[in-house]
């Protein structure tokens, strides 16, 4: 059934969210330049205790694409970014866009053998990227990646005093490594592309339509796949958010832990950057002291977290003590939020400021979101965007619709999904499907939608548990265990039945909160099977128990069920 079949209350009770909205003809590079204009002596990010300006991006990220434009990367070409989150990453953004060149977020956390998988796979011809990276794994592949033919070397420091650059490097505060030639390949500081004068940057024009950015998928099932964005998908997507919150030019400050290489973080960095907010930016998102200090230093009005991270400040003292008055709203995405976790949260920053939204990749990335002034509903990921249809259908075939209150694999039709993957048909043909004469992506997102067109995630397709034939959700599992006192995290998977090959055991690891943990781990199990027991059907009680100290995240703080299957 269509999210859109079934919505006379969407004016009723919410006026400011209408099913279709009118969408600018431009593309990335016009909005930023408007929200250069609109005040230059704004700061567009704050980093570590340094401030620069919306007049520095226009600069610095001018004489990035001069820089690329003298060397011959114009229209169309690929510019890899292989930064944490610094100044240095927005810059370069901006500046490969105004280049009119296709940025690729490229994760500092890749080995050496993925990096020149990505890298190859796009056609990267220029490389940003970190000077302790330059010298342990881009020395490495310099011979197999034969289409990067420059390098901009740059240190997480480097937009810090001098003093602190000398302090953080002598107390190993920060990596390190020695920028050193490669043959065939220009390789330059990327602080001297930013302090000298460069090629005026090039008017060059571009089309809506042409990529914006080749982002990666984590890679789960098989090797990372590159999701080409248009300029009209990133346009698209980041009128539907601003028009969402109604969020104005130059509003506030935003801060979030998602990385840059995440396209959850990539578009918070560029929707903030297009509506001229200053960001917050956080290079370690785990050092929960800092992230604190930061949001009670600057009083952020947007906040946009992974769950685990929400989880994570929220064990630490100082956040609580912070003034939230100013924060208008804490995103959630990239993972289910327990309603245990989320009413914590509210009972915090403040009752009705947190949302949950549902994105992907492929979809620039926000495809749903609960509405902030309206009527929202905890445990559900909201409705859809304007412009946006959502289908359920049926996950075997993908052919089929579902009724209300059943569920089935969440399909997409809207402005910001994406072109296809670069390079691979196949697989664009696997996931931009024809339904009903028109072309929707489909997500590998299980959910159900109530009779309002609110939709509830019950699993990924590749999550989802089958027990004797029975179709067990972890994510209904996983929010029966985090209801249990001694659970501070949880995740669900399946492992092969020894004794019926064909069929699969639901495996739950366990994360025990600070006081549970020094109780017998024998007697704790007891007790959440039992728990188990009273609140699931028998076939989805977990079968086996496993209890670590600490459940395995991926770098954007997502429970890393890919490892925890491997374990198994």
């Amino acid at each position: 059934m269509s999210a859109y079949d079934a919505k006379p209350w969407l004016k009723s009770y919410d006026p400011w969210v209408t099913p279709e909205m009118t969408l600018p003809d431009e593309t990335y590079v016009d909005l930023l330049e408007k929200a250069i204009a609109h005040d230059p002596d704004r700061a567009v990010f704050h980093f570590l205790g340094t401030t620069s300006t919306y007049r520095d991006l226009d600069r610095f990220s001018g004489r990035v694409a001069g820089y690329l434009a003298a060397r011959g990367c114009g229209r169309g070409d690929v510019v890899g970014i292989n930064l944490p989150n610094t100044p240095q990453y927005l810059i370069a953004l901006a500046g490969i866009l105004r280049a009119g060149c296709v940025a690729s977020g490229v994760s500092p956390l890749l080995t050496p053998r993925e990096m020149a998988h990505q890298i190859n796979d796009s056609g990267v011809k220029a490389l940003v990227t970190l000077d302790a990276i330059f010298e342990q794994r881009v020395q490495k592949i310099r011979n197999e990646i034969p289409s990067v033919k420059h390098c901009l070397v740059t240190n997480i420091t480097d937009f810090l005093p001098a003093y602190k650059r000398v302090l953080a490097k002598a107390l190993k505060k920060v990596p390190v490594g020695r920028m050193a030639p490669i043959a065939g390949k220009e390789v330059l500081p990327f602080m001297d592309v930013l302090r000298k004068d460069q090629p005026p940057r090039p008017g060059i024009k571009i089309d809506p339509g042409d990529p914006c950015l080749i982002q990666y998928t984590g890679g789960t099932t098989g090797l990372p796949k590159g999701a080409v964005l248009t300029h009209r998908n990133m346009v698209a997507n980041i009128t539907q958010a601003v028009a969402w919150f109604n969020l104005k030019m130059g509003g506030g400050v935003a801060c979030s832990g998602f990385p840059f290489f995440h396209q959850a973080g990539l578009y918070f960095g560029l929707i903030t950057m297009s509506a001229a907010y200053t960001q917050c930016l956080i290079p370690d998102p785990r050092n929960t002291d800092h992230v604190c200090a930061e949001i009670a230093k600057y009083r952020p009005a947007i906040l946009l977290h992974v769950p685990s991270l929400y989880q994570m400040l929220m064990d630490n003292p100082a956040f609580a003590k912070i003034d939230f008055s100013r924060c208008e709203v804490c995103i959630s995405g990239a993972a289910p939020f327990s309603k245990e976790a989320f009413t914590a949260l509210e009972a915090i920053v403040g009752r009705g400021k947190v949302v949950e939204i549902l994105g992907m990749t492929e979809a620039s990335p926000v495809i749903t979101m609960n509405p902030l002034r309206g009527r929202k509903k905890i445990g559900s990921v909201g409705i859809p965007l304007q412009s946006t249809r959502l289908k359920l259908v049926d996950v075997e075939t993908g052919t089929l619709e579902v009724p209300v209150g059943e569920v089935g694999e969440i399909i997409v039709h809207g402005p910001q999904v994406m072109k296809g993957y670069h390079n691979k048909p196949e697989d664009t043909a696997k996931t931009l499907r024809p339904f009903q004469n028109e072309t929707w992506l489909y997500t590998g997102d299980v959910a159900r939608m109530d009779e309002d067109g609110y939709f509830y995630i019950a699993d990924r397709t590749k999550d989802m548990i089958i027990v004797g034939g029975f179709k067990v959700f972890s994510r209904e599992v996983e929010e029966v265990l985090s209801q249990h006192p001694a659970v501070q995290f949880c995740a669900v998977v399946g492992m092969t039945d020894p004794k019926r090959p064909d069929s699969q055991v639901v495996k739950a690891v366990i994360q025990l909160t600070g006081e549970a943990a020094g109780n017998d781990a024998e007697a704790v199990r007891k007790d959440l099977l039992d728990h188990c027991r009273e609140n699931l059907t028998p076939y989805k009680v977990p079968k086996v128990i496993e209890i670590m100290a600490a459940i395995p995240l991926t770098a954007v703080g997502k429970v890393d069920k890919k490892a925890l299957r491997v374990k198994g």
